[in-house]
């Protein structure tokens, strides 16, 4: 599992999947979302502007992130 660090209090979940290049494009975090292969803290997640802060994991085709 790798860990992504943030400066602010939360990143939003697409900005995430961007941001740890889980995905190629904002359009892809869009759909991978909207479509429930995205999974926050173990449940699917389909809200794509998801708040998501330190100690939050996102996973997407077995791949793993937590925020730190």
């Amino acid at each position: 599992m790798r860990k992504i660090t943030i400066t602010g209090e939360f990143i939003k979940l697409d900005a995430l999947l961007k941001f740890a290049n889980m995905v190629s494009s904002g359009g892809e975090a869009k759909i991978r979302i909207a479509e429930g292969e995205v999974e926050v803290n173990g449940a699917p997640c389909l809200m794509r502007g998801k708040k998501l802060r330190t100690g939050d994991i996102v996973t997407l085709d077995g791949e793993s992130v937590e925020i730190g």
